[in-house]
């Protein structure tokens, strides 16, 4: 893997650059959509491709449990599993360790866990996680970590921090020949004393690129805001810089002014599954009676499949009926958004204009994480 850091707005900071993989090249700052499961749900890999997905992310944890790694590694690695010719970057299971809290208990040694599908015991290390993700064939993986919970002491901080950091460096000698490309993650809260530790600490043993963990669990969005802003500085200039699980579009745009280069998420894709629709004129609840006999497009500046060819009213009709078709053409629309957004960001940068893109854009969509319905 490399980087080119191709241009720096000097007002901001925010950094256009250009992320090249074994599968290609990925502009950032760039948005991967969630494939969980080796798909992202509602689309096919075709479908990707044509939005201009460069990268994807793929789940350790689920893919670990079913179908299993060492069948994915026989049947030719994940890209051939799922047909798909892009970036892959996979999460190391950690962000489960969070969300599963019920189900694990944490150890020096690594995690034991109960399967949420089968209740089965299983037990991942650091070493497991990266074996686990280089049978898979991914192009950048990630180190095992312990995401804190919002709020936590500072004495929690401290020991999960620790205990990450010491889970890097058995990532980093487990890794061996340097292929594919390792990014470190950053842990710490909203606490910068242990944000800058992190740092410290993780550029030491060193990483491919740097991430981002343990935000957007809780905290209100100026501090995280603030917690993004206070870190990015202190990465390298020369590494790629991933916001992990971030966000609503606000929070992109907001995070790439402060020095993001890469983020995933899954709300674009879930959203269009629950009819939350987002548009340049804020979010669409497709839900709503209102939409029942409109006409319009779900966003006259939207070119994509779904707003060219449908109205509000056969959009409410298909969610309403329970028909398929219309969790896949909200998706397309959702993701369709985000990614546009994130060229129009990419431009801004090239432009110097990315103040004024940033205040345009907030105007016009309003609080873009409100879900309501737009007349």
């Amino acid at each position: 893997m490399t980087f080119e850091l191709l241009k720096i707005d000097a007002a901001t900071g925010a950094r256009r650059g250009r992320l090249r993989t074994p599968h290609g090249a990925v502009e950032t700052p760039a948005f991967m959509p969630c494939g969980t499961g080796g798909a992202v749900k509602a689309l096919t890999p075709h479908e990707l491709e044509t939005e201009g997905v460069q990268m994807a992310l793929c789940n350790t944890y689920h893919l670990y449990l079913r179908p299993g790694h060492r069948l994915i590694e026989e049947l030719g690695g994940l890209h051939r599993f799922m047909a798909w010719s892009g970036s892959i970057l996979t999460d190391s299971g950690g962000f489960q360790v969070y969300s599963l809290a019920p189900l694990r208990q944490i150890s020096e040694e690594g995690v034991s866990f109960r399967s949420h599908l089968d209740g089965s015991l299983h037990f991942l290390s650091p070493e497991l996680a990266i074996e686990v993700q280089k049978s898979l064939g991914a192009d950048i993986i990630m180190p095992l970590d312990e995401c804190a919970p919002y709020p936590s002491t500072t004495d929690y901080l401290q020991r999960s921090l620790g205990l990450t950091l010491k889970w890097a460096e058995r990532s980093r000698v487990a890794h061996l020949n340097g292929q594919p490309a390792l990014f470190g993650i950053l842990q710490g809260g909203t606490d910068k004393a242990l944000r800058e530790q992190a740092a410290t600490a993780l550029q030491k043993i060193g990483f491919d690129g740097y991430a981002l963990g343990g935000l957007a669990v809780g905290e209100p969005k100026a501090v995280m805001y603030e917690t993004v802003a206070h870190t990015t500085p202190l990465l390298p200039v020369d590494r790629p810089r991933y916001l992990m699980g971030v966000g609503t579009p606000e929070d992109l745009v907001e995070s790439v002014m402060r020095g993001v280069d890469m983020f995933d998420c899954v709300m674009p894709t879930r959203h269009g599954r629950t009819g939350s629709l987002f548009t340049s004129q804020g979010r669409i609840n497709i839900k709503g009676a209102a939409h029942a006999s409109d006409e319009r497009p779900l966003d006259p500046a939207c070119d994509c499949y779904t707003c060219r060819h449908f109205s509000r009213a056969y959009l409410r009709h298909l969610f309403m009926a329970g028909e398929i078709l219309g969790l896949r053409l909200n998706t397309l629309h959702n993701l369709h958004f985000y990614l546009t957004l994130m060229q129009q960001i990419r431009q801004a940068i090239e432009d110097g204009s990315l103040t004024a893109f940033r205040t345009r854009f907030l105007e016009e969509a309003g609080t873009l994480n409100r879900d309501e319905t737009v007349a």
